[in-house]
């Protein structure tokens, strides 16, 4: 029997060039949950979008990169 192993989730906050690491405050959260947690934190993520998740080093990462908006 083959038993499948859960991948750590990592989120990392994407803002002007700066990456901050963000660990999983709860495994259950979908990454929408997730990224609303910490926008209490860093209000820059009441804007930000997801990308899709790459598996790096036994990790499943998930980018929360800001978007900018221009006005005009």
């Amino acid at each position: 029997m083959v038993l499948a192993t859960q991948l750590k989730r990592v989120f990392i906050l994407v803002d002007k060039g700066n990456e901050i690491p963000l660990s999983d405050p709860e495994p259950k959260w979908a990454e929408q949950d997730v990224l609303f947690f910490y926008s209490n934190m860093y209000p820059i993520l009441t804007t930000a979008k997801i990308s899709a998740p790459v598996i790096q080093d036994d990790e499943v990462v998930y980018r929360f990169e800001t978007v900018i908006g221009t006005k005009g």
